[in-house]
């Protein structure tokens, strides 16, 4: 497994959300916050309103590149290779980047996926950069309208780090409730903030990822939230031993499936190799996310991996374990793809894949 360290790379915010939502709104309140003084803005006005960019230049330090020539995830999506691959001379002053940070907002229909590849796995881009966290707007008026007529929509929610709802005080508190339940069933573990006239604390929105800008430690617990999934299934448990519940939130008309995979032993790594693998060749594109923390067996530092469909970015090795927990655990988002189908590929190749290497001696 090729490991890389992500300690020089520059943080990715990536904004998005359905058309309407409130993501420019809630940006030209974000722009004008001292903690977002050094981030470099990329948008993209297909079809969106506008920032506010005489205010911007007038009242902060922030860079703003736009990009209007299309959907930003597909129609150019060379043009955001170009530009994350400049940015970082053509900002500079005395050799020196002049931002910290790059947060970009896509276009309302925007499948986020295609730009994380990009960040994940471009040549030129990989090594300069790693994503910190999606944001994702749900208008809380039309929220269950959009996920009824919009696939694109669940998807934004699904891989979402952090949920912002707007128009709070546009709908009853049976809608509301309404639309946190089927939240509950797409994305679990994302926490969601309420957001009032585009208003949000920028500390709701910043360092989401794994790693932090103020080279913290690595938090672990709050990266992986395990904790939101136990509605559906008992941890601690060995991969094989389940305690199902008919009563699943995480199993809903919307085909999201959300879950915690989980294992007491250290993993062999021809067995971890040979599980993504197949996962990934198979129903990849079904895997909308995953991420967690690993105990890699003959490695004595655990290994985080995270995945956006078929795509992986480079596993990367902790310093130590964070807690005395050593157990391998997965986060998996997924459409269509049930636990036991996951879990069962796991057990089948742990067990095969040792008599395989018996038999080869």
């Amino acid at each position: 497994m090729t490991i890389e360290s992500p300690s020089s790379l520059i943080p990715v915010i990536l904004l998005t959300g359905f058309l309407g939502s409130g993501k420019t709104t809630m940006l030209n309140h974000l722009v004008h916050q001292p903690e977002l003084a050094d981030t470099l803005v990329i948008i993209n006005e297909f079809g969106e309103i506008a920032l506010d960019h005489l205010l911007v230049a007038h009242s902060t330090e922030n860079l703003m590149m736009e990009m209007s020539s299309g959907c930003l995830c597909c129609t150019i999506r060379g043009d955001l290779v170009k530009t994350l691959r400049d940015i970082t001379w053509r900002f500079s002053r005395g050799s020196q980047r002049q931002f910290r940070r790059v947060l970009i907002e896509t276009t309302g229909l925007a499948d986020p996926a295609p730009i994380i590849h990009t960040l994940m796995t471009h040549p030129q881009i990989a090594p300069k950069y790693r994503l910190d966290g999606i944001v994702t707007t749900v208008d809380m008026a039309t929220g269950m309208h959009t996920l009824n007529q919009h696939r694109e929509a669940i998807k934004q929610a699904a891989v979402a780090d952090t949920l912002l709802l707007t128009k709070a005080d546009l709908v009853s508190a049976e809608q509301r409730n309404t639309l946190l339940r089927r939240l509950d069933g797409i994305n679990p573990a994302a926490p969601r903030w309420e957001v009032c006239n585009g208003e949000i604390a920028p500390q709701k929105v910043l360092n989401l990822g794994l790693f932090s800008t103020d080279s913290k430690t690595p938090d672990v617990a709050r990266w992986l939230r395990e904790e939101a999934y136990a509605s559906s299934h008992e941890h601690g448990h060995d991969h094989h031993e389940h305690a199902h519940d008919h009563h699943d939130v995480n199993r809903h008309d919307d085909h999201i499936r959300a879950f915690c995979f989980s294992v007491n032993d250290p993993i062999p790594e021809p067995v971890l190799i040979a599980w993504l693998d197949i996962l990934m060749s198979f129903v990849g594109s079904n895997i909308l996310r995953i991420k967690g923390i690993l105990n890699v067996e003959g490695q004595d530092q655990p290994v985080v991996v995270h995945g956006v469909q078929h795509i992986f970015h480079p596993p990367v090795p902790l310093p130590a374990w964070p807690d005395k927990d050593r157990r391998s655990r997965l986060i998996f988002i997924t459409r269509d793809v049930e636990q036991d189908i996951i879990e069962t590929i796991f057990r089948v190749l742990r067990e095969m894949l040792p008599a395989t290497s018996e038999n080869a001696t």
